[in-house]
């Protein structure tokens, strides 16, 4: 190459190089990658959801004073939906009214036996029945919620679950949750390094031009940029094919299971989806400069 200007070889050797690159199996093998770490992300999200709804299902039933009039019941309502454990669906409060009568008809229809027939009256109380937030439902927290309300005024009795069925569905949740969390990490791992695999077996094929940039004078750093953006784009194009495909994915299972809708969250969906933009990104652009330090400090024979 005498004659010919340093600049202009660079060049020339940059463009073979990026010719000879197997960009696409690349992108392919990492948004192959990404696709099943993100499928697992959503199936940790959905899970979470689920865990918070069997939580919130909890309810506690406040059994009120009687002869109460309509100004009483509502402001005992209104101090219910005031309390910050309270459960909220659709920006409302999770307080639901039981009149003795729908209790007495409650009653009946399990027991099939009326008891107000030989009792002469209803003995029941009007009650209102309350869902608990995920966050709250520790048994210490419950009994001292359970505490707070039997303080409000106009309130006779409060009840709920036993304490070692809220223990249970705790202790199971958890051990949901560690187990997923191991598998989790297990598949990150797996992941880094089947993306660092793929980009050092596509740099192999680059490894004498890579001896060539440096036998024209090419530094360290100018040798490694072209590869560290490109690897660092095909990351964050992998990251963007994968987010499309879970996407897709996500809208078909909705269409086809219903009651998959009531589990979506789409804030922890679209923080998913842009982390595997930015995991596409940094392991690419760590994987490429990896390997291209590992073949800069080669000697001839070794690259052979």
């Amino acid at each position: 190459m005498e004659g010919v200007p340093m600049a202009k070889q660079h060049k020339s050797v940059k463009k073979k190089k990026l010719g000879n690159y197997p960009h696409t199996m690349v992108v392919f093998s990492i948004s192959l990658a990404l696709f099943v770490i993100g499928l697992f992300g959503l199936l940790l999200i959905h899970a979470h959801k689920l865990s918070e709804q069997v939580k919130e299902s909890i309810e506690m039933q406040l059994y009120l004073d009687k002869n109460l009039t309509g100004v009483q019941l509502a402001n005992i309502r209104k101090k219910l939906a005031a309390k910050e454990y309270v459960a909220i669906k659709a920006d409302t409060a999770q307080v639901r009214f039981i009149s003795k009568e729908k209790g007495a008809e409650a009653f009946i229809g399990k027991t099939g036996e009326d008891f107000t027939s030989f009792l002469g009256e209803n003995p029941l109380r009007d009650a209102y029945a309350i869902n608990i937030k995920a966050e709250s439902t520790t048994p210490a927290q419950m009994k001292g919620i359970k505490n707070d309300l039997e303080g409000i005024e106009g309130v006779f009795e409060v009840q709920y679950v036993e304490v070692g069925f809220i223990e249970s569905i705790n202790n199971n949740i958890q051990k949901i949750s560690m187990i997923l969390l191991g598998f989790a990490a297990i598949l990150v791992l797996v992941v880094i390094i089947l993306i660092n695999n793929t980009i050092k077996l596509a740099l192999y094929s680059q490894r004498f031009l890579i001896r060539s940039m440096q036998l024209v004078g090419a530094t360290g750093f100018f040798i490694q940029r072209p590869f560290l953006n490109r690897a660092a784009w095909q990351g964050v194009m992998s990251g963007i094919i994968a987010s499309g495909l879970l996407f897709a994915l996500m809208q078909y299972a909705y269409t086809q299971i219903e009651e998959l809708k009531e589990l979506r969250n789409d804030e922890q969906t679209y923080i998913l989806m842009g982390s595997l933009l930015v995991i596409g990104c940094i392991i690419g652009f760590l994987s490429s400069y990896r390997a291209v330090r590992k073949y800069l400090r080669l000697s001839l024979d070794e690259l052979y």
